[in-house]
């Protein structure tokens, strides 16, 4: 049976609370984005993000001293989930869009691609972290 290394990782949220003087909602919005004196900080343990897999290495203790093994998109963090998601289901929806410019019945093509990125999207998801 082989063995895999397998790195996880999870964001704790650092945040702060600042006032900004400004002319406007955006303004301030704008001037605390680009603040970056981040000397008074808070970490929020009461909300950190999920676990997800963040590297993936084959052999014992083999983190960083080879080649890396891609990691199963079940197991990525969310926002990249839904980003590559997103961009599968943009692409869907293009194709459903030309069928219905055209006057056409969507193509068997469309029907089982949108199946199976349906069935892929209800995949369980890693749990929060700590």
């Amino acid at each position: 049976m082989p063995d895999f290394t397998i790195e996880t990782t999870y964001h704790l949220p650092i945040f702060r609370h600042r006032t900004y003087a400004a002319e406007t909602l955006e303004a301030a919005c704008r001037a605390a984005i680009e603040d970056d004196n981040w000397d008074i900080v808070e970490k929020d343990h009461e909300s950190p993000g999920e676990v997800h897999v963040s590297g993936i290495w084959g052999g014992t203790h083999s983190a960083y001293t080879g080649p890396s093994i891609p990691v199963p998109s079940q197991f990525d963090e969310a926002v990249e989930r839904r980003a590559r998601y997103f961009e599968i289901l943009l692409g869907l929806l293009k194709i459903f869009f030309d069928d219905a410019h055209a006057a056409r019945p969507p193509s068997p093509d469309w029907l089982t691609r949108s199946a199976w990125e349906i069935a892929r999207g209800r995949h369980s998801r890693p749990r929060a972290g700590p």
